[in-house]
Formats: structure tokens, C-alpha cells, sequence
């Protein structure tokens, strides 16, 4: 133990001091200063070979720092490209377990052999992540099945693996006081023993797919409970590209701005109106398809072991919070802010649940799309106020961190299809945050004057809201170019 903490702390240390020109590298180098050019190229060498380090890091000790490793190769739009680059693999080429422990753990849970079982199981995984490796599999009724089957050691493992990190944050606090990482301990203890449990996730993929039914796009594996227990998890087969795949996408005419608008309405649903949130969207846990039979665009959402459950207060504050950010309403921005937590750090708090500066908070985040200068700034920013980014964590209630993550996750997805702060996921934010506020003022009330009321404000605001969206997509067409240049063209001229 005492070993193994010390081997990652070097490695950790040693990525870290490699990575020391990190703010240098995110600025703008121009092209004709070869001096400055150089340096570019070696800053991005130095961050390759830390990345390299940090993803060895991660798959030499597994389990939970796979995990760490997998958030930050989503992390497209804050960390250097070679972090994200070399980390991306963790998604789903993540340490595999032998075909041996794989077969000790159907035989310890199911009580056969994988032969008595399956007509056929493939040796080599579909994928491997953190926590289980799946693997495809016919019955002998003639179902083709994912098998999703727990590393046999992650279990035991895991306990150790949280003391460490406990171990390592009170030396980190010892050593920078300013920073105050326990919440991410506590967050640990918490959710990993419910990661760990699979007939957990397989309760939680129904619930989910119950609760968004009414979205013909979205598709999550069918659960056989026959033969699910809490370390193997039989599903649906499923297949599918991942969705930051632009490569698949283009080659299979799968629409990259239709993906991030069904993503951002699916979880606007989860976020605002349900209050129960899938909180592992990184890229390998959600695929894109062509529907066999209808030519369909089809999301699947995979591994549903991290849910967050959001109480009613907070779902509500979070919206009236979204409603003022896309307004660019300051004072209720302020005021919701601070309702969760934020105090007086509530503009760095704006900052990081949009990705943007707080120049485009002010102005109204729907109003422009990130540019490359407000991409560095929101990087070089991330750096230079970590601690009080760390202060704010500890700070805000515990069921904003995994919603930070899911945010993160998601920007991430965005960047890679290159759709980021598009107005339709606003308008689709606030048609969720109306039907949300709408559907609590009703509920709290008695009057049948009084909910009609409420029911016809709601249409109004849902109806300004699709005006809204078709203007914008009549204004973004070529027909609607065309009207705008008439237009421009039979107006008088000024004198």
C-alpha cells in the first residue's frame, strides 16, 4: 500500500512539473515567430509525454483512476489536445482482464460454465473500461447478448483505491491549503459502491428508459434479468459509433447537428423535468446509429451504473438559474447562484456551468457562438483560479458536482462535433426549464382559475419560444438569406 502510494504520487508529480508551461501553451502563437514556434512545439511535446505518463498512471492501478483518466480525456474545450488525445483511449480501451477471470466470475455468479450458457461468447471484449469489460454472446435461444462482466479484483480494490485518495488529498491539503479537494472522497465513497452493483444499473436503464419513452431517438439496451447478477450484467446487443466520432458519423450520413440537439434535449428532460441524471456521458458510453429498418438517427445510452437524483428545491433553483444565464439576466443570475451555494463566487460559478467567459455571461450566452479567444481565456482562466474553483466545489451542494461532470462530459461531445453554445440546446433548456417551473405552480395550487392560468402562460412562453427557433432556422436557411438580401436590397437607402 504504502509503495504504491508513492509510486503515484511521483508519477504524478513528475506529469505535473513536465506540464509547467500549461498557461504558455493555450495562447496564441503566431505562426511568423519562429522563436515562439518553436517553444509551441516543445510545450506540446512536454504535454504528450505527461499525458503518456498520466495514462499509465491510470491503467496501471485501474478501477477508480481509470475513471479520473476517462473525465479528463472529455475535457476537449479546457486541456490541451494531448492530454485529451492520449487520454481518450480510457473510453473504452481501457486495462482488459484475462478470459480466465473473466470466466471465474460467470462461474462464482451464475453457477455454470461460459460454454453451458452462451451458443457462442467472443474471447476478445468490445470494449473495457474502468470497471467491467463486455463482451458479445449468443443464447441458445438465438438472442445475440452484451455481456458486461466486473474486473474480479475492482471490488477489493476499490476500498484501497479510496483510501489512497484520501491519503493523497490530506497531503495535497497539507501541502496547499488554498485547495479543498475532500468532496471529491466523500463523492467517491458514495458512488462507487453503486457503480459496483450491477443489478443497480440495470434497475436505473429501465427507469431511464420509462421516463423518456416519448423519445423515439433514444434507444437503451433491453435488461435479461435471467441471468444479471450484481457483477454480470446481461443486455440487449447494440451497436453503434461513438458519438464523437465524426469519421462514422460521415460515413453512415448521420447528422452531427441533429446528435447534439437530441443529446441536449434527452438530457435538458433528465436535468429539469425528471430530476434523475445519467452522469457518465462520456463517449463511450453513448453511441450513434442508423435504425436497421427505418434508417432512423438513433442515440444509445449505455452504463447507467452513476445516477444523480436531484431534489425538487435544487431541480428548481437550477432552473430559474438556466432561465436567467440565457437571458442574461444578472440580478437573478446573482440570486439563483447564490441559492446554490456559490456566494460571492457566483461569476466563476456562471462561468463554469456555461464554458464561458463572464464578458459573454454579461452579454447573453445564446447570442454568440465561443470563439477561439474566448477559448483560450476560458483555459488560461481554469488555471489561474484553480483554488478558488476548488473553494467553490466544496462549497455548492453535493448534487451539483456530478452535474458539473455531466456538464463537462457533454461539452465535450460538443466540441468534438463541433456544435458548442448552438442556440437550439437553449431553446430546448428553456422549453424543459418553462414545462419544469409550470408543472411545480400547478402542483401547488388548488384553484382550477389559478392552473389555467399557469397553463396558458406556458403555452404563451412555449410558443415565443418555437417563434424563436423558427426564425432563427428560416434566417439560417438559403431561402431565408435569400428573403433577407431582397429585403435589404428594396429598402431605401440612407441619405
Amino acid at each position: 500500500m504504502a509503495r504504491r502510494a508513492l509510486k503515484i504520487v511521483s508519477w504524478t508529480s513528475m506529469a505535473l512539473a513536465s506540464s509547467g508551461f500549461y498557461l504558455y501553451s493555450n495562447k496564441y502563437i503566431d505562426p511568423n515567430d519562429f522563436g515562439a514556434v518553436r517553444i509551441g512545439r516543445a510545450v506540446a511535446t512536454v504535454h504528450r509525454r505527461s499525458a503518456e505518463r498520466l495514462r499509465e498512471l491510470c491503467c496501471a492501478n485501474r478501477g477508480t483512476f481509470i475513471k479520473v483518466g476517462q473525465h479528463l480525456g472529455a475535457l476537449d474545450y479546457l486541456l490541451p489536445e494531448e492530454y485529451t488525445s492520449t487520454l481518450k483511449v480510457l473510453h473504452s480501451q481501457a486495462p482488459q482482464s484475462s478470459m480466465q477471470e473473466i470466466q471465474q466470475v460467470i462461474r462464482e455468479d451464475l453457477g455454470k460454465e461460459i460454454q453451458d450458457l452462451f451458443q457462442s461468447f467472443e474471447d476478445t471484449p468490445l470494449g473495457a473500461a474502468s470497471l467491467a469489460q463486455v463482451h458479445k454472446a449468443v443464447l441458445y435461444d438465438g438472442r445475440t447478448v452484451a455481456v458486461k462482466v466486473q474486473h474480479p479484483k475492482v471490488q477489493a480494490q476499490s476500498s484501497k483505491d479510496i483510501l489512497l485518495m484520501e491519503v493523497l488529498v490530506g497531503a495535497v491539503k497539507q501541502l496547499f491549503p488554498e485547495f479543498e479537494f475532500m468532496w471529491l472522497v466523500d463523492e467517491a465513497k458514495k458512488n462507487l459502491p453503486l457503480e459496483l452493483d450491477f443489478l443497480n444499473e440495470g434497475k436505473n436503464a429501465e427507469k431511464v428508459a420509462e421516463m423518456l419513452k416519448r423519445f423515439e431517438f433514444l434507444k437503451v439496451p433491453r435488461i435479461y434479468w435471467e441471468l444479471s447478477t450484481r457483477r454480470v450484467l446481461l443486455m440487449e446487443f447494440v451497436e453503434g459509433g461513438q458519438v464523437n466520432d465524426k469519421a462514422y458519423m460521415e460515413k453512415n450520413q448521420i447528422d452531427v447537428n441533429e446528435i447534439s440537439r437530441q443529446l441536449g434535449k434527452m438530457y435538458s428532460e433528465m436535468i429539469f423535468v425528471n430530476g434523475f441524471v445519467h452522469c457518465d456521458p462520456h463517449p463511450g458510453n453513448v453511441l450513434v446509429r442508423k435504425r436497421p429498418g427505418t434508417g432512423k438517427v438513433e442515440i444509445i445510452l449505455l452504463d447507467h451504473g452513476l445516477y444523480q437524483i436531484l431534489t425538487d428545491e435544487f431541480r428548481l433553483d437550477y432552473c430559474h438559474l438556466w432561465q436567467a444565464l440565457i437571458k442574461a439576466d444578472m440580478k437573478r443570475v446573482k440570486k439563483y447562484s447564490q441559492r446554490l451555494g456559490a456566494g460571492d463566487l457566483y461569476p466563476l460559478f456562471a462561468c463554469m456551468l456555461t464554458a464561458r467567459s463572464w464578458d459573454s455571461v454579461n452579454k447573453g450566452i445564446g447570442r454568440a457562438p465561443v470563439t477561439a479567444d474566448e477559448d483560450v481565456e476560458i483555459r488560461n482562466n481554469a488555471a489561474a483560479y484553480l483554488p478558488q474553483i476548488s473553494q467553490l466545489l466544496n462549497k455548492v451542494p453535493r448534487q451539483m458536482l456530478l452535474i458539473l461532470k455531466t456538464n463537462d462530459l457533454l461539452r465535450g461531445i460538443e466540441t468534438a462535433l463541433s456544435t458548442r453554445a448552438s442556440a437550439s440546446s437553449f431553446l430546448n433548456m428553456s422549453r424543459c426549464c418553462t414545462r419544469a417551473l409550470a408543472a411545480h405552480k400547478k402542483k401547488k395550487t388548488c384553484s382550477l382559475l389559478k392552473r389555467t392560468q399557469i397553463s396558458l402562460e406556458e403555452s404563451l412562453s412555449l410558443w415565443q419560444i418555437n417563434l424563436h427557433e423558427l426564425f432563427l432556422r428560416v434566417r439560417g436557411s438559403w431561402l431565408g438569406n435569400w428573403i433577407f438580401a431582397l429585403f435589404y436590397w428594396l429598402s431605401p437607402a440612407p441619405h
